[in-house]
């Protein structure tokens, strides 16, 4: 059988999310199930070569899932004339530095995101892309967890009636170093190395609100830092300069607003890290990373105000799950088949790095909106200069 043999220069992948779920749970996974099957027969192989700044990282990487390559130097995996898609999982303020310099040589662009610290920067890469004609495309992994699915078929079915509002709950405790171990980098504490909630989380909420509610319109948002003192890796304490919880508001293109409630300054008390909830004249839904589940109608209890008797409804009992209906993989994997495919045979691939540019546009307006205690308009966003 025909093999058709993708290279793909990997940087970053050091990293948790990086190792987990780019490297093991996607690539090594299309690697050891034998590539992926094309529509004229021939099968796409997948062969990566590892990049990053620790050499003891990457070697024990490469040992660990049988991977020949690795090498400390970018340039050097850019010169590669058999490598074609250059992929990027590094910090934020490292990104688009090296995109820059993948997109010089050549190579098709797949990204983490955000793909920039700025709007500006963000925009640039997706220009210089279009002009070297590169094919590119951004991470947006939660568009296919299965409760995001399910949630899209409830209001592709027309479900809800009219949506009257969309509302998220997100985030967990994220301790701050000094006596228990680091649950995220220090430096998404640090706005001067990239970090920040509103940048990190953000781009995230403007791939899932545009493509699975409406477009957003307008943004309110109020960034706080609550935990001003933290330690890094290293035991030294530091000061937080970037924000770890914000409150948001989205005005949507079909009317609806959205509250979202985003930190990491939070204890959970629900079935997951984050649950969306959509309400409608027909009928709500809750949604988290993986489950659904709905309440119509028909079968709303009607709650009585008394604060002198125990409550006697129980709310969660009027609640449905949502069926799988379908095998749900690796989200992740997903949109790297996808990306691969559009790369090797031309099959759609609409998360470019524009769509990248509109999660940066989003928080930036965001922050934005915080320092200036106002609405802020979510214009449309081009390729075109300003």
């Amino acid at each position: 059988m025909d093999q058709v043999r993708v290279g793909i220069i990997m940087n970053g992948v050091t990293g948790r999310m990086g190792t987990r779920q780019h490297l093991d749970r996607s690539i090594v996974a299309i690697r050891d199930q034998g590539g992926i099957a094309l529509k004229d027969g021939r099968r796409l192989v997948v062969d990566p070569i590892l990049v990053g700044r620790n050499p003891a990282k990457l070697q024990d990487l490469a040992e660990r899932y049988g991977i020949d390559r690795w090498t400390t130097s970018l340039d050097e995996a850019l010169d590669g004339a058999d490598d074609s898609i250059y992929f990027d999982a590094q910090t934020t303020k490292e990104r688009a530095g090296s995109i820059r310099k993948a997109i010089a040589a050549g190579k098709h662009i797949f990204c983490e995101k955000p793909t920039a610290t700025s709007l500006q920067d963000a925009l640039e890469l997706a220009r210089m892309a279009t002009a070297a004609g590169v094919k590119n495309g951004v991470v947006q992994d939660k568009l296919f967890l299965p409760g995001m699915r399910k949630l899209k078929r409830l209001i592709d079915a027309d479900f809800f009636g009219t949506l009257l509002s969309f509302r998220l709950n997100f985030g967990y405790w994220v301790f701050e170093g000094d006596w228990q171990h680091l649950n995220r980098p220090s430096w998404n504490y640090r706005s001067e190395d990239g970090g920040g909630l509103i940048l990190d989380m953000y781009p995230h909420w403007r791939y899932l609100i545009d493509n699975v509610v409406a477009p957003i319109r307008s943004v309110l948002c109020h960034a706080e830092i609550h935990i001003p003192k933290r330690w890094d890796e290293n035991g030294n304490a530091y000061t937080s300069t970037a924000e770890d919880a914000a409150y948001g508001m989205f005005k949507l293109d079909n009317g609806v607003l959205a509250q979202f409630t985003t930190s990491w300054a939070t204890r959970p008390y629900r079935d997951e890290i984050g649950e969306w909830q959509l309400d409608g004249t027909r009928g709500s839904a809750i949604a988290g990373l993986r489950d659904c589940r709905t309440q119509e109608r028909a079968n709303t209890p009607m709650p009585v105000w008394n604060p002198d008797i125990p409550n006697p409804l129980d709310f969660r009992a009027g609640w449905s799950e949502v069926p799988d209906n379908e095998e749900f993989g690796n989200a992740f994997r997903i949109q790297w088949e996808m990306f691969l495919r559009h790369v090797v045979e031309d099959a759609p691939f609409t998360w470019d790095l524009l769509e990248g540019a509109k999660g940066v546009q989003l928080a930036e307006l965001a922050l934005q909106s915080s320092r200036e205690r106002r609405w802020i308009d979510v214009p449309e966003l081009t390729l075109e200069p300003a």
